[in-house]
């Protein structure tokens, strides 16, 4: 133990509470070169031709795979709970999670 109590190599986490209130994306962009790998989290509305970037993330590879460990474990762990996620076939999806350009009023 340190003097503050923490075991020793624990990692504090502070979140705070504007961050804790998240962003919701339903889009990303994944680009990299040799050194990084950045990830931008957007928004993308019905009718709305536009996706605003609601956040970028910049990971060094490591951590990009690191990431990519963290998920599928996740993902499994979330199936084995809920059921598996279903993503529809090719053939009926667009890029975004809907449509583009048929929003009402």
């Amino acid at each position: 133990m340190n003097e503050n109590g923490n075991k020793q190599g624990q990692l504090q986490i502070e979140l705070p509470q504007d961050v804790a209130q998240g962003e919701y994306a339903n889009f990303a962009i994944i680009t990299h070169s040799s050194s990084d790998f950045i990830v931008d989290f957007a928004r993308v509305l019905p009718g709305v031709p536009k996706a605003q970037v609601k956040s970028r993330v910049i990971l060094a590879p490591e951590h990009a795979k690191r990431l990519l460990g963290a998920l599928q474990e996740n993902i499994m762990r979330y199936e084995h709970e809920f059921g598996p996620i279903k993503i529809p076939n090719k053939e009926s999806r667009t890029i975004a999670p809907f449509g583009v350009g048929q929003g009402e009023a």
